[in-house]
């Protein structure tokens, strides 16, 4: 992202060093998949300084308008008739207030200052409070003519260590007030729907004393008044609104006014902001110099976003131009919080349109998004959700405060208000989605999506393997919602055959996640030589597709570009395409694979694309292409697209490009959609564009030209224009990918020859492994002798002895190759006492037994020798393994043999049989090679 905004010569921008560059980074998409330099995580990211942790707070029955705070006492306008706790449902245990209440800040429970604000006539609301400088009055405006019964019109003086009306306060405003602010010197300012105030000529804005005596304080605008701020040097009066001119001078939504007279001295043109925008709140900040104004626009071209302004010479310093209507803002320690309905920052580098976020932070110094996004929903009224914000001290703790519309906050019910607290931090992050690889000799590669936490944007990841307790990796990544980059950790430290289980935890270093899900690899001996091949011609994202299930597709180049399943298609489908690899199925209705972060091309850029695909379809689809959306929803589809490789509806391959208005386009003459794999390359550089089919040239096109725009990669489908030649029926495709690939160049002939050449090519020879599954097991109980226990579950221990059985029938060792290795994999059941700090010993069986029948009494003849020790396995639900003498199994394979569980100790171990679910079961993996 970029600020569009000037800075004035000489000025000089307050910076917080250190603090945004991995924020800043991860938004022009330019971190890294391995481990990235950064500080430890800390429970708020900073300069964060809420948490996104929604504490309890008492509800509304209807709308927040607006919040202020005094002592530590926080007070709510809107229209609304009554107040109940958090947690209770809409109509129950409600108490009366009218249009106010009052909240201790520290509690979210009511203060017992109530007032009731009405009108004889129409519905009356609360929209604007305000507190003078000394804290002692509280101004409330809006559209009522009675507080507890006394007459008023429009705005109210209110004693705080009361919550008493001030006698004798009783200007009158013509029509609603929606917004005030006070001067050091006790004037209050105010702009609204009003044309008099008193009964003088007041269009928009007008200002009355402590006293309320109207002022000459007269901008004069023509359109309605939203906002307003008193600037801190009480020289200047902030107006923001619908307004076009104020007095006699143009300026549209936005201007500055002189505190007394409400001439305009700095106006804003008619470009500054669009026609079709206004602005709905205004807040300044001393310490970083500047004011902050809330846009709501309407349409694409207009103003929804965040404009940060200079208080000395009243310029711009950034824009954000993200959609999504902003109402209210808040500065707290260098951050700007916004109530809005944030769905689109495209424009801004961010995520596309998608799915509206409510609550979000910027720093002061720059438009960028920060690792706070707790959220509400859009709820009731027009709806936009939150609608004011204000911050207050209480009990040594800052709180920032939300009202609007909403009736949800993080997912669970709550109405209208909701409260953050800057301590503790109480949120775990989401456990990270892990893939493993293996991708050569002597190496298992993690990756990883990596994690969210609604206000911790930099986590510490740690990698566990084989169920230990010490990581084996630590590092640190930044992500936020719209980008969480894959990060990888390469481990070395692997043998061939053996089986490798990895989990990977997420820390904000004060809340750790959940353990991922266990992911497991058996490392290999050799490499893919495709694979090999296309790492060495520089792909920079390279999707093979082989994971088993979940949302995240690893990325085997360097560059971690990871990737997004959508709507679970179908993994490891068979046949794949390259030896070695499994393929991905897709509908041909909504399933795809999208980046997970934005990618930026400059015509004319060379690059390439490269897949694999099979099919039958006879309505076309789109394959692979680059588009500036994520989603399947119309309008959450991509609008811009280009890079396109598809299939017509007879089966002919098709790429294309946007170059101005003209989309060249390259379409083979055969069919493809007969059911085999296919080849696909699409090449665009300095010599044009060329499409490859099975290794071989099928078109050309002297177009070098491209569309330039921010996007992602998606595979599978995405909106097509009907402008595209031979637009297939479908914009998604049914069918496999393989083995797809992006390059930042356009590859040769020879190097697509060589690609589909490699295919075939099985790894070179080397280790071979056999994983095998125990075909019986049982265990027995000294306690109770006779019984028989062939569940779901194994035993061991020594006092009050459990013994465990486990047969397999070993092969005999492959021709010239020896066993070299082997081991037992298990897992630790959930049972609250499955882990053991003791150690177990594995024994060879001598005697006799079966699974169904042997009970402690009828238990089988141990060897005395010792095969192997299970050591450190005290955690439940934990994958662990033991190495196992193979010399001495040598002599066992081509028969069946049997292996028991047995200990001295008192600590009993647990763990799955063979009856559990399938990645829970032992395993005995034997390793055979060359001796």
């Amino acid at each position: 992202m970029s600020g569009s905004g000037t800075v004035r010569p000489g000025r000089l921008r307050r910076t917080r060093s250190g603090v945004l560059a991995p924020v800043l980074a991860l938004a022009a998409g330019t971190l890294g998949a391995a481990s990235v330099p950064a500080p430890p995580a800390a429970a708020l990211t900073p300069p964060v300084g809420f948490t996104a942790d929604a504490l309890s707070t008492y509800q509304t029955n209807g709308i927040v308008w607006t919040l202020a705070e005094a002592g530590g006492v926080v007070y709510a306008g809107g229209t609304f008739s009554g107040i109940r706790p958090a947690g209770s449902p809409a109509g129950s245990n409600t108490t009366p207030a009218v249009n106010f209440a009052a909240f201790d800040a520290a509690t979210g429970a009511p203060t017992g200052c109530s007032l009731s604000f009405t009108r004889a006539g129409g519905t009356a609301t609360v929209r604007a409070l305000a507190v003078s400088p000394d804290k002692s009055t509280l101004y409330a405006g809006g559209y009522f003519n009675a507080v507890n019964g006394t007459a008023v019109n429009g705005l109210t003086a209110i004693d705080t260590a009361t919550c008493r009306p001030r006698a004798g306060f009783a200007p009158q405003f013509g029509a609603t007030v929606r917004a005030l602010d006070v001067a050091s010197d006790g004037t209050v300012y105010a702009g609204g729907d009003f044309q008099t105030v008193n009964g003088t000529a007041r269009r928009f804005f007008g200002a009355v004393t402590a006293a309320g005596a109207l002022t000459g304080w007269n901008p004069d605008a023509d359109e309605p008044g939203r906002a307003l701020r008193v600037t801190p040097d009480g020289d200047s009066v902030l107006i923001g609104g619908d307004f076009f001119t104020v007095g006699s001078t143009a300026s549209h939504a936005l201007a500055v006014t002189s505190a007394s007279t409400g001439a305009v001295t700095h106006a804003y043109g008619a470009s500054f902001i669009p026609r079709s925008a206004v602005i709905k709140d205004i807040v300044t900040d001393a310490e970083s110099d500047g004011w902050y104004a809330a846009g709501e626009g309407a349409g694409g071209a207009s103003f929804d976003g965040r404009l940060a302004m200079e208080l000395d010479g009243f310029a711009q310093r950034w824009r954000d131009t993200c959609q999504g209507a902003t109402q209210a803002l808040r500065v707290y320690q260098g951050v700007l919080y916004a109530g809005s309905h944030v769905h689109d920052c495209s424009t801004m580098g961010g995520f596309p349109n998608q799915t509206r976020k409510h609550l979000t932070a910027q720093s002061v110094d720059d438009p960028d998004l920060l690792g706070w996004l707790p959220d509400t929903n859009d709820g009731i009224g027009e709806p936009v959700g939150p609608r004011a914000l204000t911050v207050s001290s209480r009990g040594g703790r800052d709180f920032l405060w939300v009202g609007g519309e909403f009736t949800t906050v993080n997912g669970a019910g709550q109405q209208a208000l909701t409260r953050f607290a800057n301590t503790p931090d109480t949120g775990a992050p989401a456990a990270p989605a892990v893939s493993v690889s293996a991708p050569r000799a002597g190496e298992v590669k993690v990756s990883w999506r990596s994690s969210l936490d609604l206000d911790d944007s930099l986590l510490t990841y740690r990698v566990y393997r084989d169920g230990g307790s010490a990581p084996v990796h630590t590092t640190t990544g930044s992500s936020l919602f719209f980008s969480r980059p894959q990060l990888t950790f390469t481990d070395r430290n692997v043998v061939a055959g053996r089986t490798y289980s990895y989990r990977i935890t997420a820390s904000d270093g004060t809340n750790t996640g959940a353990l991922s899900a266990a992911a497991s690899v058996t490392a290999a001996s050799s490499a893919s030589p495709y694979q090999e091949q296309v790492l060495a011609d520089g792909a920079d994202l390279y999707w093979r597709y082989d994971e088993t299930g979940g949302a995240f597709a690893a990325d085997a180049s360097a560059s971690g570009n990871g990737g997004v399943y959508t709507n679970a298609p179908s993994y490891r489908s068979t046949p794949s395409a390259v030896a070695g690899s499994a393929a991905l199925s897709l509908n041909g209705t909504n399933e795809y694979v999208y980046t997970d972060r934005l990618h930026h091309y400059t015509s004319p850029t060379p690059y390439s694309v490269e897949t694999w695909f099979r099919t039958t379809s006879t309505s076309g689809g789109r394959i692979v292409g680059h588009g500036n959306n994520i989603g399947t929803e119309r309008g959450h589809t991509s609008s811009v697209s280009d890079k396109l490789v598809y299939l017509t509806n007879d089966g002919r391959l098709a790429f294309g490009v946007q170059s101005g208005s003209a989309r060249p386009t390259i379409t083979s003459a055969g069919s493809y959609n007969d059911g085999t794999w296919h080849h696909a390359v699409a090449t665009q550089g300095p010599s044009g564009m060329v499409l490859y089919v099975d290794g071989e040239a099928v078109g050309a096109n002297p177009a070098t030209g491209n569309r330039s725009y921010n996007g992602f990669w998606r595979v599978g489908g995405d909106a097509m224009n009907n402008a595209w030649p031979d637009r297939p029926t479908s914009d998604y495709f049914a069918g496999q990918v393989d083995e797809t690939a992006v390059y930042p160049s356009a590859l040769t002939a020879a190097q697509v020859a060589g690609h589909h050449e490699l295919a075939g090519a099985p790894p070179g020879p080397g280790d071979s492994t056999v994983t095998l599954t125990p075909e019986q097991d049982a265990y027995v109980n000294s306690v109770a002798a006779n019984t028989n226990y062939n569940d779901n579950q194994l035993a061991s221990r020594g006092s009050t002895a459990y013994l465990s059985y486990l047969r397999f029938t070993l092969p005999s060792a492959p021709a010239g190759q020896v066993l070299k290795s082997a081991r037992l994999t298990f897992r630790t059941s959930s049972d609250s006492t499955a882990g053991s700090a003791d150690s177990h010993s594995i024994v060879p069986v001598t005697g006799a037994w079966t699974a169904s029948a042997v009970t402690y009494n009828t238990r089988p003849a141990l060897s005395t020798s010792v095969l192997g020790t299970i050591t450190g396995a005290a955690s439940v639900s934990t994958d662990h393994s033991a190495e196992l003498d193979a010399s001495a199994l040598d002599g066992a394979l081509g028969s069946v043999s049997s292996l028991a569980l047995t200990s001295s100790g008192t600590d009993s171990l647990r763990i799955w049989s063979s009856e559990a679910t399938a990645a829970y079961r032992p395993q005995l993996v034997l390793t055979f090679g060359v001796e």
